[in-house]
């Protein structure tokens, strides 16, 4: 128990030590212990408790909850793309190829600290996909890729803002807030009602954006390894290996949600249709026969 005291006291430290003294009293920053603590709680729950306290329930009506938590998420996943964007990416003072990242007390460094803190936050209140997923007994959508991704994003948000809040790394946060800004769009159509069904036909492109979005932020991330640039390789490494992740679990997903789908539904009906010349062939038959009859 020592050891493991120790451990995580040198853990802290360390922690401390490469952390962004800016942010060091914001709520949530001052250990990545209390962020491990809810997604531990977050997976269990959904996974475990809250299926098990459904299980004798009936599912939960939630149609204006959701209306109103979609358009909720589709105003601050744009408002974080805004800013972000106003804040540097889409106003020239941020380099796409390397861009530092500013520990001054700069207005517009010390702004985009605190964006990189509001879409931390964000992570958490997206904990609400899975736990009305549960409410409403929608238990084949918790998949391995949705509490994989719940999870790990607070904690990897967590630790861009304590060590990297803002630079380089920002642009993982205003590309992924355009992308859920769509998202989002998508799930508040839907839970408008069965009327919205006939706008709905781009769902699978979605996942393709998402798995776009990671190809970019890979690709934007790796780019400031082979370049003088003064942004720390380990986050890049950080960066890399998280969208190496989501690219895998989300083509993963495509595959099972739509390439499957579809090869199965060439399969059904290759099926029919050999079973359809069958039958035909023995009608067919059986027409021959009653014609000899006929003859004799």
């Amino acid at each position: 128990m020592s050891l493991l005291l120790q451990y995580v006291e040198d853990f802290h430290a360390q922690v401390d030590k490469l952390g962004d003294p800016r942010v060091a009293n914001w709520f949530l920053m001052s250990s990545p212990f209390p962020t491990l603590a809810i997604c531990s709680l977050y997976a269990y729950g959904v996974k475990v408790w809250g299926p098990k306290l459904m299980e004798h329930r009936k599912p939960f009506e939630l149609k204006n909850v959701l209306i109103a938590y979609n358009l909720f998420q589709v105003i601050i996943s744009f408002w974080l793309f805004y800013q972000g964007g106003m804040a540097g990416w889409l106003t020239g003072l941020y380099n796409y190829r390397c861009q530092p990242v500013d520990y001054s007390d700069d207005p517009t460094a010390v702004w985009m600290a605190h964006l990189c803190w509001y879409y931390y936050m964000s992570k958490f209140t997206e904990f609400l996909d899975t736990i009305f997923f549960v409410m409403r007994k929608k238990f084949d959508q918790i998949s391995t890729l949705h509490v994989i991704h719940h999870t790990i994003m607070p904690m990897f948000s967590w630790l861009g803002v304590k060590i990297v809040p803002g630079g380089h790394s920002t642009f993982f946060g205003f590309l992924n807030s355009f992308v859920h800004t769509i998202m989002y769009s998508y799930y508040l159509l839907s839970a408008l009602g069965p009327q919205m069904q006939k706008y709905l036909w781009w769902k699978k492109y979605i996942t393709t954006l998402q798995i776009v979005q990671f190809v970019c932020i890979l690709v934007h991330a790796l780019q400031v390894l082979f370049m003088e640039c003064d942004y720390p390789h380990a986050f890049v490494w950080v960066l890399a290996l998280n969208s190496v992740l989501f690219i895998f679990l989300f083509r993963s997903f495509y595959n099972e949600a739509y390439n499957r789908k579809a090869t199965k539904k060439t399969k059904e009906g290759r099926d029919i249709h050999s079973k359809q010349l069958k039958q035909d062939d023995l009608d067919n038959n059986a027409k021959y026969i009653q014609t000899k009859r006929n003859a004799r």
